[in-house]
């Protein structure tokens, strides 16, 4: 916070779970408004084998608890690149959230970001329900959307890499585009992430969020199993989807 506030652009990084232990300072630097960037690795089930005291599952929650704080979690090394490039470069504190796994680069060199943006990265006039992920995740909503498509169900994949500030338009756009039907799916208890981001950007619209998260305190093991075991990996998400699909629609389309 020091460097921060001399006009250096620090950017401190550990597993994100070690974050906890900085709270007090993560909320001093929101509340003096210092260019601080944070980088928390190693989040969430799908790091695997370390276990749960190894497993950030309430860092999105603790970032997003202030009100200054841009939350990024990247999928891919492109969109880390740009997220870390437009985190230096924003005002004010910011935090990254990143996975262990391996992902597959799904975006190009020349694709753009913002601060508040999502990526629409599956989409058609038939998509009968909106699936919003972020990190890993967004590789199994990708799963489930190939899964789905061969037997004729159709979703919207959003990639949510802004938690905070969230992109409400994208969001509102999509549920009026699929009746109503959003699902989040997030490595990360169910409190405070990335479910509690978009049901409070679409609740004043009057849709509601089938959520996907974490829900008990996780094991050790190999990350597709414990994504599995917890609830959130691509067979859940379309068994989800399954049943969101099959409810009434909550809202007519626009």
């Amino acid at each position: 916070m020091g460097l921060a506030a001399r006009g250096a652009i620090p950017f401190p990084s550990t597993f994100a779970c070690f974050l906890s232990r900085a709270y007090d300072f993560i909320r001093m630097a929101a509340i003096s408004q210092v260019g601080i960037k944070m980088a928390g690795s190693h989040a969430g089930v799908s790091i695997g084998e370390d276990g749960p005291s190894q497993m950030a599952l309430e860092d999105l929650a603790m970032f997003r608890a202030q009100p200054n704080i841009t939350v990024f979690y990247p999928s891919d090394a492109v969109s880390a690149e740009r997220l870390v490039a437009l985190a230096a470069y924003h005002p004010g504190p910011a935090y990254i959230r990143t996975s262990r796994p391996k992902t597959p680069v799904i975006y190009s060199n020349d694709e753009t970001f913002t601060v508040g943006g999502s990526k629409v990265v599956r989409e058609s006039a038939s998509d009968v329900v909106t699936v919003v992920a972020a990190g890993v995740t967004l590789f199994e909503a990708l799963k489930a959307y190939d899964q789905l498509k061969a037997t004729g169900t159709a979703i919207r994949v959003i990639d949510l890499y802004s938690v905070a500030p969230v992109d409400r338009e994208t969001l509102l756009r999509a549920a009026y585009a699929t009746g109503g039907r959003l699902i989040t799916v997030e490595d990360h208890y169910a409190g405070g992430g990335i479910g509690d981001a978009v049901a409070a950007a679409v609740a004043d619209a009057g849709f509601t969020v089938h959520r996907l998260a974490v829900r008990e305190i996780p094991r050790s093991g190999k990350p597709e199993e414990l994504l599995d075991r917890y609830g959130i990996s691509a067979a859940h998400i379309a068994d989800a989807v399954r049943t969101v699909a099959n409810a009434k629609p909550l809202v007519a389309s626009r």
